[in-house]
């Protein structure tokens, strides 16, 4: 996971602010811009992104309405929003806090301080993804566990039955495995499931195929 550069999606109507955010952060993230509620849903659905900087005062949707649509789809609710705006009283930032960013900075900004506020919130996400990751895989074949499977088959099943399209389930047991267990030992036997595990990731078709250990 730390392979990758985190992405930050900086959402804002005025090209000025998103420049000044994008030139002090771009050395560090790889940077996104969205000049309008509509376009930043779109990117949210079609990218992966690690953080959100949100203007508050925008056209047509503002950033509480972007944050509200956010926070009610399954696949980007856990993306931490920090709100950046004009507005300055505390109801304003209660009302930000309470549709569910993490926090709220008031323009005008100072930089450094934009900067280390969302390298704290950054650095929380990278944990707390690397957690559920850890959680999600089995520990012994370190393919996805019963849990992964149970919310990866969930989710597929919403997907094809919305989008009309085939899921394919196939479920397959290792012949003979108590006996070779007995005879070899559960240290052989343990090693045994590893090597069954390489060999069927190993032959899965593409990235969006899903092996679990059930």
């Amino acid at each position: 996971m730390t392979a990758r550069a985190q992405t930050l999606l900086i959402v804002d109507d005025e090209m000025l602010n998103i420049s000044i955010l994008a030139n002090v952060l771009s050395g560090s993230y790889r940077i996104l811009v969205a000049k309008s509620g509509e376009q930043a849903l779109g990117l949210l659905n079609t990218d992966k992104v690690d953080l959100v900087l949100l203007d508050i005062v925008m056209p047509e949707m503002d950033g509480y309405e972007v944050c509200k649509r956010l926070k009610s789809d399954d696949q980007t609710r856990n993306i931490p929003v920090i709100f950046i705006s004009a507005r300055g009283e505390d109801e304003d930032e209660e009302r930000g806090l309470k549709t569910g960013a993490v926090d709220y900075i008031r323009k005008p900004f100072y930089l450094p301080i934009v900067a280390a506020r969302v390298k704290t919130h950054l650095d929380l996400k990278l944990k707390t993804d690397m957690l559920e990751q850890m959680a999600a895989i089995d520990g012994l074949t370190n393919i996805a566990n019963r849990r992964k499977f149970d919310e990866t088959l969930e989710a597929e099943w919403k997907r094809t039955t919305h989008e009309h399209l085939p899921l394919s389930l196939i479920i397959s047991d290792v012949d003979y495995f108590k006996q070779y267990n007995d005879h070899y030992g559960h240290a052989a036997g343990d090693d045994c499931l590893r090597q069954v595990a390489r060999r069927l990731e190993a032959a899965l078709p593409g990235p969006g195929n899903v092996l679990a250990r059930f």
